[in-house]
């Protein structure tokens, strides 16, 4: 398991062995190859979302100019309250355009 620092969230966001197999087999523009731009992302992010699949799920985006000639890195992570605090990655994805969810913040 990796752990990723997350100030927005106020602690780690955690990126299961299952989780990343999946990222890898179904984004594989995104995983083996920029593991570190999902670091970056949840550190440091342009924009977050809440989810309008999940409830509890937020999509942390940012763009890169360096990445495809200029993408979005996507992390969607799901805060869980019970049993115990934990914040975890869904998935995450390469994209142009973040189109879903109301934003809840943006860098200025």
């Amino acid at each position: 398991m990796t752990k990723f620092p997350c100030p927005y969230l106020g602690g780690e966001v955690e990126l299961s062995e299952e989780r990343e197999r999946h990222i890898t087999e179904h984004h594989p523009d995104l995983l083996p190859d920029h593991k570190d731009r999902i670091g970056d992302t949840l550190a440091d992010p342009d924009q977050v979302r809440r989810s309008e699949r999940f409830g509890n799920a937020r999509l942390f985006g940012r763009w890169y100019d360096d990445l495809l000639k200029g993408k979005h890195v996507v992390v969607v992570v799901v805060s869980e309250a019970q049993p115990k605090a934990r914040n975890w990655i869904v998935t995450a994805y390469i994209t142009r355009k973040i189109t879903e969810g109301d934003v809840e913040w943006e860098r200025n």
